[in-house]
């Protein structure tokens, strides 16, 4: 971290410190719908992935005085992130009270800021002591590649090399920064997924929900065809044993009438002997 020293003097009549570091230059936050766009789902992002961590304070566009006393010395970086100071609201972000300067710094470069953004803004990041400077061009004009990220190294910067799958990493926020077809995005290894904001991740929570409501309803739907396929097993099972049981009865019937027709023939083949032996003895 390097702090750049206190220069100049206040006016004998100072005035408040809202009027000397004003919190707007008068610009406009974005140059263009799509800047704006970027800037706020990428803010949006790093503000649910840090939500649970309380001293990490991220920001954007917000203007950054790095001198006491010489409110001339501004600027306002797209996205700054600084580790250890609290997500308290500010009007202003300033070195000296902050007692550090951001950690992490990201510019969206355009046609009008793309020449700063490598030229003077490099140079005053640098001097500042600010770890990791990233820059994107959405457009993919400007910059000599879309996405371009510096780690600080004595004092320079020196240009992060691509991953294997192409991204680029930021060693201060434990980040893969990549570009894709719809545009910027943010890989955290850590977690194995993309960083999301919040109102993509309550979408993406909505549809999961969703997704095991279906499953439950189509579980519950098959365990109710099941319970029946079940029942409809048990009541043919019983239909079988019915029939098997009558099937016994009927046999048992036909063995009782065979054996009454057979007792019945013997008893008249007993008869006919008898009515024969006495036609015999008569004669």
């Amino acid at each position: 971290m390097v702090l750049p020293i206190k220069e100049g003097f206040l006016p004998a009549v100072s005035p408040t410190d809202a009027d000397l570091y004003p919190e707007t230059d008068g610009k406009p936050m974005a140059v263009s719908d799509l800047h704006r766009r970027i800037l706020t789902r990428s803010l949006d992002a790093f503000d649910e992935h840090f939500k649970n961590r309380l001293e990490v304070y991220v920001s954007g566009d917000i203007l950054m005085y790095y001198v006491e006393g010489n409110p001339r010395r501004v600027i306002s970086p797209d996205v700054l992130i600084t580790f250890g100071i609290g997500k308290k609201l500010r009007r202003t972000y300033k070195v000296w009270e902050e007692g550090k300067v951001p950690d992490f710094v990201m510019e969206f470069s355009s046609k009008n800021t793309y020449r700063n953004d490598l030229g003077r803004k490099a140079e005053l990041y640098a001097l500042l002591g600010i770890a990791n400077y990233f820059l994107y061009d959405a457009e993919g004009l400007y910059l000599p590649s879309p996405l371009m990220g510096f780690n600080l190294i004595n004092g320079r910067y020196v240009p992060v090399s691509p991953g294997e799958d192409g991204g680029l990493h930021s060693s201060v926020l434990g980040l893969d920064f990549h570009v894709g077809d719809l545009g910027l995005g943010i890989y955290d290894p850590a977690a194995g997924d993309w960083v999301q904001t919040a109102a993509e991740s309550a979408m993406a929570r909505a549809e999961m929900e969703a997704i095991a409501r279906q499953q439950e309803t189509e579980r519950a739907e098959m365990e109710a065809i099941a319970r029946q396929q079940e029942t409809e097993r048990a009541e043919m099972e019983a239909i079988a044993r019915q029939q098997e049981t009558e099937r016994a009865e009927m046999e048992a019937i036909a063995r009782q009438q065979e054996t009454a027709r057979a007792d019945a023939a013997e008893a008249e083949i007993e008869r006919l002997r008898e009515q024969l032996a006495r036609l015999q003895a008569q004669h």
